[in-house]
């Protein structure tokens, strides 16, 4: 086995090498699909305690691991988790999502957060990422993940998840002074968190901007993505060599700032085709995605034809094959195993139906 053999798949990808198979995981591989998960979340209804008793998490984070060896391992958290660590409450609630006790509204609760210290509000993390580290070794990539500025403050001015994001959005349209201060502050705190999960042993970290595909591209401009540059500036200031991913749900009209951001891999949502993409970021841009999560509810003949098609259509370099977003509650777990043996032999099928 030479050198390169031992780094990981995904990382070898995050670099730009030209590989004979694109590295693959899975947004959400941990969770409601499958039976070991469901099992332990009647033992532990909380999902805060699923995400922050480091031995459930660890446990967690692994199922999926285990049963299909995805290239990359995901820290099992929520974007929300740092919050109370800055001074805004909240809970999460089972199929419902994050709850905000006390939604952010005025300027004078912007200046009540306090300064964000991981290791005091949230040592779990560095737990958990250091034990995936260590019991995955080389075999693949351990990913953190964070929420991106503009959607954590979606959550704490909302105080739960929309589907106008009206609150936010007259903030922003009428009041843009706080909630400019409110992403300032955010930002600040999540490029802590990068830097606290990388240092725990994350070898890749990925930004949720979950929401941001909700504003217009100018709004984009002037709320989101400042903000996305202000977290991975400060980040790569201390860690330039550690990838970072930036997701933007329903991106395929702000497709073009993305790398803007500063952020090394763009990962595309299904509303975009793969070959489109590529053409309008340019080929340099490392891009991750982008398979309909549906699309694991088709036959497998169904599934293995669109995994060939995004793969052939991404090329052999500079592309993590993922789904456009997380494996959804219900998906057949056979069809997710399917899923990694398909990519993971993606060279030689496309070499039998060229």
């Amino acid at each position: 086995m030479n050198g390169s053999t031992q780094i990981p798949y995904l990382l070898r990808a995050a670099r730009g090498e030209v590989l004979d198979r694109p590295p693959v995981w899975m947004m959400r591989q941990a969770g409601r699909y499958m039976k070991a998960y469901r099992d332990l979340r009647d033992k532990y209804p909380s999902f805060r305690e699923r995400s922050e008793i480091p031995e459930v998490a660890i446990e967690v984070s692994l199922q999926p691991w285990k049963a299909f060896q995805p290239d990359g391992v995901i820290l099992f958290s929520d974007i929300v988790t740092p919050l109370p660590g800055i001074g805004i409450d909240m809970d999460i609630a089972e199929g419902k999502g994050p709850i905000i006790h006390q939604p952010i509204r005025t300027q004078a609760q912007v200046d009540q957060m306090c300064a964000f210290e991981p290791e005091e509000s949230m040592p779990f993390v560095r737990q958990i990422l250091q034990a995936l580290r260590s019991e995955v070794g080389n075999q693949s990539a351990v990913l953190g993940f964070v929420g991106a500025p503009w959607t954590l403050a979606a959550y704490a001015v909302e105080g739960k998840g929309s589907k106008t994001y009206s609150v936010i959005k007259s903030m922003a349209f009428s009041e843009p002074a706080i909630l400019h201060n409110l992403l300032g502050k955010l930002a600040d705190a999540i490029a802590i968190y990068v830097r606290y999960q990388i240092d725990s042993g994350a070898q890749v970290v990925q930004m949720f901007d979950s929401w941001a595909g909700q504003l217009s591209p100018q709004d984009y401009e002037t709320f989101a993505l400042p903000y996305q540059q202000r977290v991975f500036k400060q980040v790569k200031e201390t860690h330039p060599d550690t990838p970072l991913i930036l997701l933007v749900s329903g991106s395929a009209g702000v497709l073009e700032r993305m790398p803007k951001s500063g952020v090394d891999i763009v990962s595309l949502d299904w509303t975009v085709d793969m070959a489109e993409a590529r053409t309008r970021i340019g080929w340099d841009v490392k891009v991750q995605g982008n398979m309909d999560p549906g699309v694991l509810f088709g036959s497998q003949e169904f599934i293995r034809d669109r995994i060939l098609d995004t793969i052939r259509k991404a090329g052999n370099k500079g592309h993590i094959f993922n789904l456009g977003h997380g494996v959804l509650p219900g998906t057949p777990e056979d069809n997710v195993r399917f899923f990694f043996e398909t990519a993971k032999q993606a060279d030689q099928l496309l070499a039998v139906h060229a």
